[in-house]
């Protein structure tokens, strides 16, 4: 994932150095397209069904398999580009002493740094809590939370100014 996002943050930064400086209105156009795919994926989250959870078998993956699998699930999520498209450039000033292209690289280490804890994160506490999202109540608490979030996100990426 860690990979994948590297190479998506890079594209990301290389054309929106230049819409920042170009146009504002590509700008807006950018982040509201963002907004509503965040509210997309909310509405989505919200109305997901939570029907009895699968179990996995018990056969043992290899780590290199996982890592390929997981590799293309994350180059192949369309959200991961449009976060990193309508996120990213809220925290770039154009103008300032720091060129846009460092200030991007910063960004994008910080991310991938956090994204990385987060991956941590995700798999203890996932281990942790796997008997408690086996119910289809709490994991329906769940995507109702992750999805207010979303939307919480949306409305702010909205409300941010350029």
């Amino acid at each position: 994932r860690i990979v994948a996002f590297s190479g998506m943050i890079a594209l990301a930064a290389m054309g929106l150095a230049v819409v920042l400086h170009t146009s504002e209105y590509l700008f807006l156009a950018i982040k509201v397209v963002g907004a509503a795919y965040l509210f997309y994926i909310a509405w989505q989250l919200w109305h997901a069904p939570v029907g009895e959870a699968v179990v996995a078998a018990d056969h043992p993956r290899g780590t290199w398999r996982l890592t390929r699998q997981e590799f293309w699930v994350a180059a192949g999520n369309p959200k991961a580009i449009l976060i990193f498209t309508a996120f990213l450039p809220q925290f770039v000033t154009v103008g300032s002493a720091t060129p846009v292209s460092e200030q991007f690289l910063w960004l994008g280490a910080l991310f991938l740094l956090l994204e990385w804890a987060a991956i941590a994160l995700y798999a203890g506490l996932g281990a942790y809590m796997q008997r408690w999202f086996s119910q289809p109540g709490p994991r329906r608490v769940f995507n109702r939370v992750s999805a207010s979030l979303l939307g919480c996100a949306g409305l702010g990426l909205l409300a941010a100014r350029r």
